[in-house]
């Protein structure tokens, strides 16, 4: 799917606005951190942004197309899996991005897993971080 390339291409670019038309307006991320996903296009931007300021080495490895089940409306869509390597905080992770898309050919959902657990512990923290220095969510509250 040429999506799946352009998408790829902007991420190892670190090229947000190249990844702009790319997402549907009301498209959905399942982040491995978080139970509900986040949404929208500016929220994604937004997380994106944060993401590639957290990675370190982020590069990907591969590239798979094929058809999965979605997880809002439980139909079947095209879909890339991209696998990916990286580092946050020193530690290395494993995971995927996988891509599904619309009729149009634009990423509705958007689902990264990644491993090992310390790993996502690791990368839960410094996201929230960055999701709060960039206003994105609020400042948790201190008891």
């Amino acid at each position: 799917m040429e999506t799946a390339a352009r998408f790829r291409a902007a991420i190892e670019a670190d090229d947000l606005a190249a990844l702009e038309d790319l997402f549907t307006e009301d498209v959905r991320f399942y982040s491995p951190v978080k139970f509900t996903p986040f949404e929208g296009r500016p929220m994604l931007l937004g997380l994106l942004n944060v993401l590639l300021r957290t990675f370190e080495d982020f590069r990907y490895v591969g590239h798979f197309e094929g058809a999965a089940e979605t997880g809002a409306d439980g139909e079947e869509a095209p879909s890339a899996i991209l696998p990916f390597r990286a580092a946050v905080d020193g530690k290395q992770i494993y995971g995927i991005d996988l891509l599904q898309f619309d009729e149009a050919g634009r990423v509705k959902e958007f689902t990264v897993m990644v491993r090992p657990q310390s790993a996502v512990h690791a990368l839960g923290e410094a996201v929230f971080a960055g999701l709060v220095a960039d206003g994105l969510v609020p400042e948790p509250v201190g008891d």
